[in-house]
């Protein structure tokens, strides 16, 4: 999924500086093209349309075994020079780290069985060079029994290709809190055992004297089957590998079914020309989780990684156009980013960002709308909402088990039956992650998620805007900004007039028009400036969702335990029933006072665009 992402080097202070010359000296590190991740932070710079790369797609250093031979067979060249002889090669290279290149690839999950149709596929057989060529790779990861290169963010691999070995070592980020930094450096070695000498120039001295204790130990390996294809598109020449294989640690072992779409030159149209039509032939389906991550939560048994959204920072003069492309960018990424954990379940923060990712989605779809409407946006925005549905009871049974059910039963520890109800309520939630798990591997959100990309990256939304109002797409952002985040607030007011005497059905209301809000400012209120008033206004409008959100709460809770058939339960599991939604109530009208007094905070709160005349446009919005 291509989203923004940053070209950023390693600096100095995070290397071990080393003499030049020196056996293992790195190279000067990568500029490494990353997505932008929650923890990303990008400039206006990131959201160009020229050169990027695509929201789902991943840029990196190039593989090692495709790096490993030139067209005649021998070793390429180091830093563009001709090819060295064998000799040569393994006199220069060998224990040395290599100045890396850089990939920007797309990777599709596939099942194994879909492999053999998808090698031949028209969009394959019409742009194939050749029959292409099969390689068997053997990669081990290492670390030390503690894990210390993995808490010190480094990845540490060996890889067989043929008679060849290659020592990959990555640095993950130092800093979380802006673009991701990683330096890559690879070189030749002689066995699939680690070279300490190569590995030592590249980590900290601290993290040397650990290793200098601690011996290197095979974490574990990965075997794959790689079918490489090149195909020279009209909007560049890409290369396709095909990967079958197995992850393995000890006894356990999890299968790798791959296609890996590799931007070789031209633009990152060229990925989307060959997924979309894969996604017609097959249930394929993107992913932005490496094969080491994989391994480790294989090895450590532990749950793939939850990602939390972390707004990217736009430059005060974005333009519209770009501020867009880098909102669409980051709820696609931690939309991608999350499936793997809703999809394993273990950790219930995945379904739920999972689906803070697609509000995230549809809200910035829903303010482009009235500017750049399309039969294409609203397809998009149809399987968005689908999607979240379908994510919906999964996410409200682990708010039951894990926080309702779990928080009365504390408090009425004399109440017999809730073990009773939360035996009937895990079935339940299996049911709802059953639901969920079909959904995210039914075709037509890989088909969702891809097209998606590919309007993104190519800012399809500029064919359908009326050509006198192109001018806004190029102005600045904030002006657009002040006029959307004013019609919303206006839109609350209005649902929360008689805030008192509103309904249950009308504070529900009110909670749908906050959380629009809510995602609206998270967008644009950046825009508006980091002063005082903005980040007052952001915490009264937070402060009013979480407390109008009870309500939904209560109203959540009394649907699902009516699915429980009350009817039927034992009298214990009734009486426990009977506590959850008499405890509820009992809450809600404990709090009356603190949403009313949170509902007149908000009213009064000094709106952060009100006064920027610079901002304004008179115009309305259509």
């Amino acid at each position: 999924m291509p989203t923004t992402k940053a070209m950023t080097q390693i600096p100095h202070e995070d290397l071990v500086s080393a003499e030049r010359g020196q056996r293992g000296t790195p190279a000067h590190p990568i500029e490494h093209f990353t997505p932008d991740s929650p923890s990303s932070r990008t400039g206006a710079s990131n959201g160009q349309a020229g050169g990027q790369t695509g929201v789902l797609s991943r840029q990196g250093t190039g593989k090692s075994d495709r790096a490993l031979k030139a067209g005649d067979g021998r070793p390429p060249a180091v830093d563009g020079g001709s090819a060295a002889s064998p000799h040569e090669q393994g006199r220069v290279q060998r224990g040395a780290p290599t100045s890396p290149s850089t990939e920007i690839e797309l990777k599709l999950l596939v099942e194994p069985d879909q492999v053999p149709v998808l090698i031949d596929a028209p969009i394959i057989a019409a742009h194939a060079r050749s029959k292409g060529t099969v390689r068997l790779l053997k990669d081990t990861y290492f670390d030390t029994a503690a894990g210390a290169l993995r808490q010190a963010g480094v990845t540490l691999r060996v890889r067989q290709c043929g008679k060849r070995f290659v020592q990959t070592v990555k640095l993950a980020p130092t800093e979380p809190d802006i673009a991701l930094r990683r330096g890559e450096w690879e070189s030749r070695v002689a066995s699939m055992a680690p070279d300490f000498q190569a590995l030592s120039p590249l980590v900290s001295m601290g993290l040397n004297d650990v290793l200098a204790h601690n011996s290197l130990e095979p974490i574990f390996t990965t075997e794959v089957r790689r079918r490489l294809r090149t195909l020279r598109l009209p909007s560049g020449v890409v290369e396709v590998a095909f990967d079958s294989g197995l992850l393995r640690s000890g006894e356990r072992t999890a299968p790798i079914s791959e296609i890996e779409i590799e931007l070789k030159s031209g633009g990152t149209a060229a990925l989307y020309e060959v997924a979309l039509p894969l996604a017609e032939q097959a249930a394929v389906r993107p992913s932005m989780r490496t094969k080491a991550e994989r391994g480790l939560e294989l090895a450590l048994e532990t749950p793939p990684a939850v990602h939390w959204s972390s707004q990217p920072l736009p430059a005060d003069d974005i333009s519209l156009d770009d501020a867009f492309a880098q909102f669409l960018r980051s709820a696609l990424q931690q939309l991608a980013l999350n499936q793997p954990a809703a999809e394993d379940g273990r950790d219930p923060e995945g379904v739920h960002q999972l689906r803070i990712a697609l509000r995230r989605l549809r809200c910035a779809l829903t303010l482009l709308r009235p500017l750049a409407p399309s039969a294409t946006l609203a397809s998009l925005r149809a399987d968005a909402k689908w999607l979240a549905g379908m994510l919906g009871s999964a996410r409200n049974w682990d708010v039951f088990l894990s926080q309702t059910l779990t928080e009365v039963a504390e408090a009425c520890n004399t109440v017999a039956g809730f073990d009773a109800v939360r035996q009937i309520a895990e079935q339940s939630r299996r049911n709802g992650y059953a639901t969920a798990r079909a959904a995210l591997v039914d075709r037509r959100i890989g088909r969702f998620e891809l097209a998606l990309g590919a309007w993104v990256e190519q800012r399809g939304w500029r064919c359908n805007v009326a050509g006198d109002r192109l001018p806004e797409l190029a102005a600045p952002a904030a002006v657009f900004a002040a006029r959307a985040l004013a019609k919303q607030h206006d839109r609350v007011l209005k649902r929360g007039r008689h805030f008192k005497h509103l309904p249950l059905e009308g504070r529900h209301e009110l909670r749908l028009a906050v959380k629009k809000l809510r995602y609206t400012a998270d967008f644009f209120l950046p825009l508006l400036g980091a002063d005082g008033a903005a980040k007052r206004y952001a915490r009264r409008l937070s402060r009013l969702q979480e407390r109008l959100g009870r309500y939904n709460d209560a109203g959540t809770t009394r649907h699902l335990l009516a699915e429980l058939a009350p009817d039927v339960m034992p009298a214990s599991a009734r009486e426990a029933f009977g506590a959850v939604l008499g405890w509820q109530a009992a809450r809600l009208a404990s709090s009356e006072t603190e949403v009313r007094t949170a509902w007149r905070d908000f009213r009064d709160v000094a709106r952060p665009w009100a006064g920027r005349r610079s901002a304004m446009d008179p115009r309305k919005m259509a």
